[in-house]
């Protein structure tokens, strides 16, 4: 069964029952786990901007989908290198304001991996 995402709000995310209060990596095999800001603020100087670095860590072989939630104000974006990144992977890449994202999350079939941003 899918990993769904029940609600989310601003600086909490509840998935499969379990609330989190910091942004989520969930994984194909639906494993959810903390995102690793500190590998675009390293380059960017904010979490806002996801990295080259970032992008390589979050996909997964396989993945066909990459769904983001960019936060309540839509603040995250793809760099022009995690743009190319995924795009070379064949990995489409669908970003929403996280509210948005987490529906869409949930009506999504097939491999298909999640970053959600709970904040701005």
């Amino acid at each position: 069964m899918k990993t769904k995402i029940d609600s989310t709000k601003f600086g909490q995310i509840t998935i499969d029952g379990q609330k989190y209060n910091n942004d989520v990596i969930i994984r194909l095999d639906g494993q959810v786990e903390k995102r690793k800001k500190k590998l675009s603020k390293a380059i960017y100087g904010t979490s806002h901007m996801i990295s080259l670095n970032e992008a390589q860590y979050v996909y997964e072989s396989g993945a066909q989908n990459l769904i983001i939630g960019s936060g309540h104000m839509g603040m995250v974006k793809l760099s022009r290198e995690a743009e190319t990144f995924f795009s070379d992977q064949h990995c489409q890449v669908n970003i929403h304001p996280t509210p948005k994202a987490a529906k869409l999350w949930n009506k999504t079939e097939g491999s298909v991996i999640g970053l959600f941003h709970i904040t701005c």
